[in-house]
C-alpha cells in the first residue's frame, strides 16, 4: 500500500475505477452488480440497513474526510494558510471556483425541481489534481502545488458546509446533540498521553465509531463525522493517523467509491435525458472553474499590497491552478449522489456529466501544465 502515497498513484487508481465501473455497468453483468450495490438488507435496523453503496459513500468515505479535515486543520495552523494573509489568495480563488459554476449551472438548468444540482460543479479533487501535477509540472514553480494545495483544502471545506447545509434531510436533533460530546471526548483523549497508546487507540476507534453512527442517525450526512473528529484531532496522533491512513485512503477508500458512484448505464442517463442537468455541469465544471478561479485569483492579487505581487503566481501558473481546479470527480459524484438521492436517470445523467467534464478538464490541465511546466524549465 506504501505505492499509494503517490499523489500519482492515487490519481491512476481513481482514473482506473471509474473507467472500470462505467465498463462494468455497461457489460451484460452491469444491472447485476448495480443491483448488489443497492441492495437493502431487510433488517428494519437503521444501521444495519444500508446498502453496499451507501456503506461506502456514508462509510468508508468518512476516512476520507478524516484525513482531509486533519490536513485543513494542518494547512490552517502550520501550513499554507496559517495567516490571513497566505490565506488571503487561494480563498479567493477558491470562492470564485464555486460561486461561477454554481451560477452556470443555475443559468443552465431552469426546472426548480433540478436547481438542487448546483453544488455538483462546485468541488475539486485534491487527488486527481495534485496527481496530474506531479505527473506533469516538473520545472513548475513550488509555490503553483501550494496554491493548488490551498485552493483544494479551502475547496473541500465549502463542499464540506455544503453537504452539512443542503443535504441534510429529516434532522433528528437528540442523536446529533448525542454525538457532540463523544467527538469533543475524542479531541480531549487524543490529547492525552498518560494512557498506554494501544488502549488510547482502541478507545479513539470506539468514540470515532459511535460518534459517526449518531451522525448517521440524526439524518446529517455521515461524512461529517469525520470531518469533526478531523478537526479537534491533536496535531501529533492526527499527524500519525493521516500517515497510517493514507494510503488506504487513496488505494482503496476512493477507488472503491469511484468505482461505485460510476456504475452508470448509459441507456439510463439518456432516459433522464442528457438535457439541462447533464449539460450545465458538463459546462461548469471545465468552463466555470476556469472562469472562476482564474477571476479570483486576479482578483486577489490586486488587494495584495504591491510588494507582494511579484511573488504572486504568473498568469501562466493561474492558468494551471485554475483547468486542474475543473476536475470535480470524487466529491462532485458525491454531490451528485446527495442532489438527486432516490431518481436514478438524474444521479446517472448527472455522473455521466461528472465524469465527462472531469476528463475535459483533466486533458486540457494535462496539456496547460505540460506546456506552461516547459516554458518555466
Amino acid at each position: 500500500m506504501q505505492l499509494f502515497r503517490s499523489e500519482r498513484a492515487a490519481a491512476i487508481a481513481l482514473a482506473v475505477s471509474a473507467i472500470a465501473g462505467l465498463a462494468l455497468a455497461n457489460s451484460p453483468a452491469g444491472r447485476t452488480v448495480i443491483g448488489i450495490r443497492d441492495a437493502h438488507p431487510a433488517t428494519g435496523v437503521a444501521l444495519f440497513d444500508l446498502s453496499p453503496g451507501h456503506w461506502i459513500a456514508d462509510g468508508l468515505l468518512a476516512l476520507f474526510f478524516l484525513v482531509a479535515a486533519i490536513e485543513l486543520r494542518h494547512e490552517l495552523t502550520r501550513g499554507e494558510l496559517d495567516t490571513p494573509r497566505k490565506a488571503l489568495a487561494p480563498a479567493v480563488a477558491a470562492t470564485g471556483g464555486v460561486v461561477v459554476p454554481a451560477l452556470v449551472y443555475l443559468a443552465i438548468v431552469r426546472d426548480p425541481a433540478q436547481n438542487v444540482g448546483w453544488p455538483i460543479p462546485t468541488a475539486t479533487d485534491i487527488a486527481f489534481a495534485l496527481g496530474v501535477l506531479a505527473l506533469l509540472g516538473r520545472g513548475l514553480p513550488r509555490r503553483v502545488r501550494a496554491f493548488l494545495l490551498a485552493l483544494a483544502v479551502l475547496d473541500d471545506l465549502i463542499a464540506i458546509a455544503i453537504i452539512a447545509m443542503f443535504f441534510t434531510r429529516e434532522l433528528q436533533p437528540v442523536p446529533l446533540l448525542l454525538a457532540v460530546p463523544l467527538i469533543a471526548a475524542f479531541g480531549w483523549l487524543s490529547a492525552r498521553r498518560t494512557l498506554p497508546a494501544p488502549v488510547r487507540i482502541a478507545l479513539l476507534v470506539v468514540l470515532g465509531v459511535a460518534s459517526w453512527l449518531l451522525v448517521l442517525l440524526s439524518g446529517v450526512h455521515a461524512t461529517i463525522a469525520g470531518v469533526a473528529l478531523g478537526l479537534v484531532f491533536a496535531a501529533g496522533p492526527a499527524g500519525r493517523a493521516r500517515h497510517a491512513l493514507e494510503p488506504w485512503v487513496n488505494g482503496l477508500v476512493l477507488p472503491l467509491f469511484a468505482f461505485s458512484a460510476s456504475l452508470v448505464i448509459v441507456p439510463e442517463a439518456r432516459e433522464g435525458g442528457l438535457g439541462a442537468v447533464f449539460w450545465a455541469v458538463l459546462v461548469a465544471l471545465p468552463l466555470g472553474k476556469l472562469v472562476g478561479i482564474t477571476a479570483g485569483a486576479l482578483l486577489a492579487r490586486r488587494m495584495a499590497p504591491a510588494a507582494e505581487r511579484a511573488t504572486a503566481l504568473r498568469m501562466p501558473e493561474v492558468l494551471v491552478v485554475a483547468t486542474l481546479g475543473g476536475v470535480g470527480f470524487t466529491i462532485s459524484l458525491l454531490m451528485a449522489e446527495l442532489a438527486f438521492r432516490g431518481e436514478s436517470p438524474l444521479v446517472a445523467s448527472a455522473t455521466l456529466a461528472v465524469l465527462t467534464g472531469s476528463l475535459v478538464a483533466l486533458v486540457v490541465g494535462g496539456v496547460t501544465t505540460a506546456v506552461v511546466a516547459r516554458l518555466s524549465s
